[in-house]
């Protein structure tokens, strides 16, 4: 059952005319955080989000460029922080700040900034912010990692900002621990310049309304996204669900066991059976983000044009064993987690492809390919930058799948100006990999090859971030695997989960994954065959 009233103070038009501020004060936040950003990793990459809470911290709103993931996370996180501080201990000028793993995303790169809104003396509302720092001290975007403490600088919750003052303890704390600490700061100050944004945006649309309490209509955007859910499940039939994947690892491959149950309008999503953590690698999943990612996939199927808010989540349950590769415990490394989470929606589709096929996609040639590399300038200087590069995305019942473009991560390539500006490293090829796609009905995205050039006069140290090297994107409904990844040193294939060093003429190369197909080969019509072979498109497995 919904939690909406049968009455509401909000006629349609004025629902949907206030709806639609809420989140173009969000997308303009996001705008402001793009712009003033520092590091490439959201300035260019977009790895960040923005939302409105309630008073509760449930979401109410999401910039349209957010990371999909975060509308997971993020308001769960805002609900860690009024634990730590109540509304009462709560001013006007507050902002709060954490990286914890468990209470924020999974690893520690993501810093999480919220402040609180009033409006008349009263808090009204919560504008909150997760960017992905390009360093986080430790041995942050390495895949070997004995845990959290190794990882990085700990950031718990606290005031970054008490009643308009920063606490410059904080930020030295910061400053002395991590490698890039100027685009570090001033991507988090370009999240508070964000939260801003959106408490001027709020405080006016409040008033031009004559808003006292931002309740009522948080309950009403939440209460009909909710009841669109519940409609949207309880239209598939009941019964439960399997789809079984295995994944590179790191040490062992890891399984992932979906079991996706429908009862009525209720859905429940467990993953009783997957593999357990592993001590020692930094793909573990803390349970915030394993979450996030399996209710975004939930979503993409059951009701994908409904605005992201709490309300669309609430029918939907997420259950993994604690000690699980998917619930990991502290102290485990997440580091790198993305390689096991972003797996989470293709079990979610695996599993519901057996009732609604024409709803779900061949597996993306992500997760998230990225090069990390770090070093320090001849002056004695440490920097470090991250960058991302895309596989392909899984093909539908619809169309080819697009190439190089991450899913369920929507993170975009880095370009080869920024990445030449920032890394001393020059971009000698970026291409399409030919024929990468899987084969089907409808083709398989194609992944790209990237090859660097080291210029850098002393040594980098290199880490990938990268899956699909040993077991290839699958197909659905008789589509081909997509092809498999491979990262390369001068040449020659080295393992992608190790950490490297390397000098002055040195090549890097990363060859991302292509996309798994759709539908069966044969099938595929004859003018789209023919194009696939002019433009070196031709999917693998034809």
């Amino acid at each position: 059952m919904d939690r909406r009233s049968d009455r509401t103070p909000f006629d349609p038009a004025t629902l949907e005319v206030v709806w639609t501020r809420l989140i173009s004060a969000v997308d303009e936040a996001a705008a402001a955080l793009v712009r003033t950003a520092f590091s490439t990793v959201v300035r260019e990459s977009y790895d960040f989000s923005c939302v409105i809470t309630d008073v509760e911290g449930r979401s109410i709103a999401q910039a349209t460029e957010s990371i999909p993931v975060f509308i997971g996370t993020l308001p769960r996180t805002v609900r860690h922080m009024l634990q730590a501080f109540p509304p009462e201990t709560l001013s006007p000028g507050d902002v709060l700040i954490t990286n914890d793993a468990w209470m924020g995303t999974g690893h520690l790169p993501d810093v999480n900034v919220a402040k609180p809104i009033f409006v008349g003396g009263r808090l009204v509302a919560f504008a909150a912010s997760t960017a992905h720092a390009p360093d986080i001290g430790g041995r942050s975007g390495q895949n070997y990692i004995r845990d959290i403490f190794e990882e990085g600088l700990q950031i718990p919750i606290m005031k970054l900002i008490d009643r308009g003052e920063v606490d410059e303890t904080i930020v030295a704390v910061m400053r002395a621990n991590v490698r890039a600490a100027d685009d570090v700061l001033g991507d988090l100050w370009a999240q508070v310049t964000a939260l801003d944004v959106v408490e001027r945006r709020l405080t006016v649309l409040m008033q031009e309304y004559e808003l006292t309490d931002l309740g009522p209509l948080a309950e009403e955007i939440q209460g009909r996204s909710e009841a669109a859910m519940r409609r949207a499940i309880a239209a598939l039939p009941n019964g439960t669900y399997r789809h079984s994947l295995t994944t590179d690892g790191a040490l062992e491959p890891v399984r992932i066991e979906t079991a996706v149950t429908i009862t009525d309008d209720e859905m429940i999503i467990d993953f009783e059976g997957s593999s357990a953590q592993i001590d020692g690698a930094a793909i573990n999943v803390p349970f915030c983000y394993s979450y996030a990612f399996t209710v975004y996939a939930a979503k993409c199927i059951l009701s994908p044009d409904i605005p992201n808010n709490e309300g669309a989540f609430l029918p939907i349950v997420v259950k993994a064993p604690a000690g699980s590769i998917v619930n990991s415990q502290f102290p485990t490394s997440g580091g790198s987690r993305n390689q096991v989470g972003h797996f989470l929606p293709v079990g979610v589709f695996g599993a519901l492809a057996q009732v609604v096929p024409d709803r779900v996609m061949g597996a993306s040639g992500s997760p998230l390919w990225s090069i990390k590399q770090s070093g320090v300038t001849e002056d004695g200087r440490p920097y470090a930058n991250l960058f991302f590069f895309n596989g392909g995305m899984g093909a539908s019942h619809r169309r080819d799948g697009e190439n190089c473009l991450s899913w369920p991560s929507n993170v975009s390539n880095s370009p080869v100006e920024m990445i030449e500006r920032q890394a001393p490293m020059r971009v000698t090829r970026k291409r399409l990999r030919e024929g990468s796609g899987g084969a089907g009905t409808h083709r398989g995205g194609l992944g790209q090859e990237i090859v660097f050039e080291i210029l850098s006069p002393t040594p980098i140290v290199v880490t990938f971030g990268a899956d699909r090297t040993r077991v290839a994107a699958e197909g659905v409904a008789g589509g081909a695997p997509g092809a498999l990844g491979a990262t390369l040193i001068n040449g020659k294939a080295v393992d992608a989960k190790e950490t490297y060093t390397v000098h002055r003429g040195d090549t890097v190369s990363l060859l991302t994954p292509g996309a798994g197909g759709f539908g069966p080969p044969e099938r595929r019509a004859p003018d789209a065959v023919l194009a696939d072979r002019l433009e070196g498109y031709a999917g693998a497995g034809e």
